[in-house]
């Protein structure tokens, strides 16, 4: 029978939306178990306003994806994609404006990338499919775009779908008790993978901490190999903070400007005269010009009345000092380049920590969140770890390195 064929009927119970009202609906799963084509089905579903999936049509849809490439071979034109899903209706690719359409009801669904949370300033939807949200390049900044424009319609709602990783939005989104969250493992859809995958890969990776990511759907949140872990990092937060000997600014620029680039990491810290070392801030910057970075980390240095800009010049050269120069010439600037790899600059740091010598003032998410993802491989997004650089030159500079221009302050 026809109706045998329709996803009510063919998907899993944890496929199917959940029967409370919603607006963000988060699942969680290990690969092969059917995430994608949960969210597809529901996308297609509600672009026809199919009553099994929706009690209305949604006309104006956000595909978000890590890039571009990722929202149309897989959210799109793959195995369990949009477009392999569609059975009332097949939609039009419109590869050129990066969307698809629904000729029947009208609807639209535009391709968006979290390698650019800017293009999500200005269209307007209600309702979106996020896709690996844990490995979206600026997760936050993405994320935030896409809520401002989730505001038409009756009741905006909007699906994740993700293999967890330890980042810290899908840490916000777990701790949100309105948010119903689906786990998923492999094992749950072993009739659709390939004969003989489950077998191998359970026997390699059962029980591991890959295992348990990959396959389990299970939130890991430290990586085994990684300098830092988030049971050590919580219990450094100190509220008082006493006379500091030192305090520095280190910036870690990006190597370009635009949409695309980089973060320019920004962090203060200070030495004691008990020789701790007091992590003050962290006032890191996302897609910023070099003027903008160059004013918060002036306007930083001021506030703390700190000696000495850091400032890593591999990228920028000569050009981190003149823009420093150009916002405050009174600022002094050090120059340093890196000669060994990042891993091997850390690590000596980390050790400082594993020692009990350092503090932090507060909790820095950002800052943590690449702390203790932080492998001999980088970070598990790919990205440069620009907030830790910035981390790594500040405390070399106070702790490792020589003791320059002593001055006696006190934190307000």
């Amino acid at each position: 029978m026809a109706v045998d064929r329709e996803w009510f009927c063919q998907g899993r119970d944890a496929q199917q939306p959940p029967m409370a009202p919603w607006r963000t609906w988060l699942i969680m799963g290990g690969r092969g178990s059917g995430k994608t084509r949960a969210g597809a089905e529901w996308t297609a579903g509600i672009a026809m306003g199919l009553p099994t999936i929706a009690s209305a049509k949604s006309g104006h849809i956000a595909l978000v994806g890590e890039t571009l490439a990722d929202v149309r071979e897989v959210m799109v034109e793959g195995p369990s994609g949009i477009l392999s899903v569609s059975r009332c209706e097949r939609p039009r690719l419109e590869a050129t404006r990066r969307r698809l359409v629904w000729e029947s009801t009208g609807a639209v669904a535009s391709f968006f990338s979290s390698e650019d949370p800017d293009s999500l300033r200005g269209p307007q939807f209600d309702a979106a499919w996020c896709d690996e949200l844990a490995k979206w390049k600026h997760p936050q900044e993405t994320w935030d775009m896409l809520q401002f424009g989730l505001r038409i319609g009756r009741f905006p709602r909007q699906i994740v779908t993700t293999t967890p990783r330890p980042v810290g939005l899908l840490r916000t989104l777990l701790a949100d008790k309105s948010i119903p969250l689906t786990r998923m493992r492999t094992a749950e859809n072993a009739g659709h993978l390939a004969s003989g995958f489950l077998e191998a890969v359970e026997s390699r990776y059962a029980g591991s901490r890959l295992g348990r990511q990959e396959l389990d759907g299970e939130l890991i949140e430290d990586r085994a190999d990684a300098l830092w872990s988030r049971s050590s990092i919580e219990g450094l937060v100190r509220k008082v903070v006493p006379p500091l000997r030192r305090v520095v600014v280190a910036i870690d620029p990006p190597a370009t400007a635009g949409r695309n680039s980089d973060a320019c990491g920004i962090v203060a810290a200070g030495i004691d005269h008990d020789g701790f070392g007091w992590v003050l801030a962290d006032e890191s910057l996302v897609h910023a010009k070099p003027y903008q970075w160059a004013r918060q980390a002036v306007a930083l240095y001021h506030r703390l009345e700190a000696d000495i800009v850091i400032a890593e010049v591999n990228q920028g050269g000569d050009m981190v000092a003149a823009v420093i120069a150009a916002e405050d010439h009174s600022v002094p600037v050090r120059s340093v380049r890196a000669m060994r790899g990042k891993w091997l600059r850390a690590e000596p740091v980390a050790a400082l920590y594993e020692q009990g010598r350092i503090r932090h003032t507060r909790r820095f998410p950002g800052l943590e969140d690449e702390m203790c993802d932080f492998a001999p491989g980088g970070l598990s997004s790919g990205r440069s770890p620009d907030r830790l650089d910035a981390l790594v030159w500040a405390l070399n500079e106070l702790m490792l390195g020589k003791d320059k221009m002593p001055r006696i302050r006190r934190m307000e």
